[in-house]
């Protein structure tokens, strides 16, 4: 099986022309015979110009090898530029030096580079020790380098402690960065996130503000007396969508209440139990 830094460069041999590989050749020749790390933050800030800015163009089978390689990678949407960027910082220092390397570029880094170095994050080495750095991602007001952490990304799930899950999954929402493409969502659901969640769909109603109907499924199966009343009001006054919502997180439910609010909506009732609604692909985001 190819490691992640050989199928980025494998998928660049493919595209990028030649005279471009022959510069990337050379740059990562001189990485691997000990350039120093002037000449890779040289190299990185070169990348677009020699290789462009395309989009990289990935085959159903390059996606299954990238999950193969390892799990939960998905490089769909990825650019030339920033594949090119990631097989040079692989190639660039050994696990020990990594963390500090990464916290370099990430200062001085503008948003198209920040973009690329957190969305690789799942390929590095010693992924424990770049929880920090990871963090700092997320708490940027920078929309795009937020969702290169949160989105199609494995890193958060497998490496945040809850409070920082916590925290990245309620700013998803108030940025509108949306739910659906954060990996192991349902799996890192938790009680504390759905008291979170409740409090801040409050704080929307109360300022006269929409709720996305997606923050319910991260309430649903942790759902109290009190979310069960905010439930319902949802399935008795939102709309079509906010409905939608409400009953997939009451199906969710394990309190006998819930289920009584649902049927209180057959036809939605009767969808889910069908598999005709579902997360992700039937429930919209709410405008913010």
């Amino acid at each position: 099986m190819a490691a992640p830094a050989e199928l980025l460069l494998g998928w660049l041999r493919r595209q990028a022309p030649e005279a471009a590989m022959a510069w990337l050749d050379q740059a990562l020749a001189g990485l691997r015979g000990g350039a120093g790390d002037g000449k890779l933050f040289l190299a990185i800030g070169l990348v677009p110009r020699r290789l462009g800015k395309d989009d990289l163009s990935l085959t159903e089978a390059d996606l299954r090898d990238a999950d193969a390689a390892r799990s939960g990678w998905r490089p769909a949407g990825w650019s030339v530029d920033q594949a090119g960027r990631l097989v040079l910082l692989l190639n660039a220092a050994p696990g020990e030096r990594f963390a500090g390397l990464l916290d370099q570029l990430c200062r001085t880094g503008d948003v198209g580079e920040l973009v690329t170095f957190y969305r690789g994050l799942p390929l590095y080495p010693r992924p424990e020790t770049l929880v920090a750095r990871a963090r700092e991602g997320v708490r940027t007001n920078m929309k795009a380098v937020f969702e290169a952490v949160a989105h199609d990304n494995p890193y958060p799930a497998e490496q945040f402690d809850e409070e920082a899950w916590n925290q990245m999954v309620v700013k998803a929402l108030f940025i509108g960065a949306g739910l659906d493409r954060i990996q192991g969502l349902d799996r890192r659901r938790n009680a504390d996130l759905a008291r979170m969640l409740c409090d801040y769909a409050h704080e929307r109603w109360a300022a006269h503000r929409t709720v996305a109907p997606e923050l319910w499924r991260c309430v649903g199966p942790f759902a109290d007396r009190d979310s069960l009343v905010d439930l319902g009001k949802v399935l008795a006054n939102g709309n079509r969508e906010e409905r939608r919502g409400a009953a997939l997180a009451l199906a969710e439910c394990p309190r006998p209440e819930a289920r009584q609010l649902l049927e209180t909506a057959p036809e939605l009732a009767s969808a889910i139990r069908q598999g005709r609604l579902r997360w992700n692909d039937t429930v919209i985001r709410a405008a913010q």
